[in-house]
């Protein structure tokens, strides 16, 4: 769907936003792209529409590289790429209606044909009883929404979120997160989404990559790097979840074991389980399940009592299990 290949952005000043990068993201992903401010995020996803020009590298949508296309042809091509901003961008002149049917007027719709859309788009988003407010009638997540809806006007096959929840306070934001994952489903639209908030990826993504200095230094499943993160800037971001604090569990640990597990065996009495077959005592220090988009992943801090050689076995039968065990002292 959408393929940066070996993509620099150089600004005249010489400073380097983007080093050489590659992305894939395939049909239907949601793909989260986070990182701390500076980290190049947002040039990036500005890229991926021609917003900025890359200094070098190709950036490919279906197959079509953007970069050779002329104003009219990439004119038409963002037609099927919405976006969505922190800030909303709405017209204040305008009404929710008429913020929603700009698109479809610069774009050549006919009248009634605009009408029939905006409200079928209003409906999408639950909007559809303010079609004649205006903005500064509007709280932020509604602002949002008619935001959204007019970034979905032209039927677009991507919808990139430039930190779209920034905005918002935490209950909006699971409400705005909650209709980006149902339109998804609904529509089956490629989703790349930026953003500094962990918990975001967390909640909507099935993939996601980690960016710093602009280069993407881990990227992979949300499954797989929640359960088991590489990068140190991905360990701290993830040390920021309104969960357990891993640091805390070291500091009062002297010997000690974090284990991750992830889908099937989240539910599985895996501590009992080695209990009784090796006889070690298990003392749980600090535990926490993370729910994911499609699956859940959990992280345990233990110490360890019994015979040594026991202690082995049972670490070696939860590594069978395929679970991460990680020691600390």
């Amino acid at each position: 769907m959408i393929h940066l290949n070996n993509v620099t952005k150089v600004y005249p000043n010489g400073f380097q936003a983007i080093q050489p990068l590659s992305l894939h993201v395939h049909k239907g992903d949601i793909m989260g792209i986070i990182g701390y401010s500076g980290a190049g995020k947002s040039t990036l996803i500005r890229l991926i529409n021609r917003l900025e020009n890359p200094s070098s590298g190709e950036i490919l949508i279906n197959g079509e590289n953007i970069l050779t296309l002329s104003e009219s042809a990439l004119q038409k091509r963002r037609q099927k790429i919405g976006m969505i901003f922190q800030h909303f961008n709405l017209l204040s002149s305008r009404d929710v209606f008429g913020n929603v049917a700009f698109a479809l007027e610069i774009a050549g719709w006919k009248k009634e044909q605009i009408k029939t859309r905006v409200y079928e788009l209003l409906q999408i988003v639950g909007l559809r009883e303010k079609a004649h407010f205006y903005p500064s009638q509007l709280s932020g997540g509604q602002k949002q929404r008619v935001a959204i809806a007019r970034a979905l006007s032209n039927h677009p096959d991507i919808l990139l979120c430039d930190e779209a929840t920034s905005a918002l306070d935490t209950k909006t934001t699971h409400s705005i997160l909650a209709l980006l994952k149902s339109i998804q489903t609904q529509l089956g639209i490629t989703i790349v989404l930026i953003t500094h908030q962990i918990e975001v990826v967390r909640e909507i993504c099935n993939v996601m990559c980690v960016m710093s200095g602009g280069e993407i230094v881990e990227r992979g499943s949300v499954e797989q790097i929640f359960s088991a993160p590489k990068h140190a800037i991905t360990k701290e971001l993830l040390s920021y979840l309104p969960a357990v604090s891993e640091r805390e569990v070291l500091e009062q640990s002297h010997n000690g074991y974090k284990i991750s597990f992830v889908g099937e065996y989240v539910d599985q009495p895996l501590m009992s389980d080695i209990i009784k077959r090796f006889g070690v005592d298990v003392n749980i220090l600090a535990g926490n399940i993370e729910p994911l988009s499609t699956t859940k992943v959990g992280h345990l801090f233990v110490e360890f009592g019994g015979e040594e050689a026991q202690i082995e076995k049972a670490i070696e039968y939860l590594r069978h299990k395929q679970l991460l065990v990680e020691h600390f002292a």
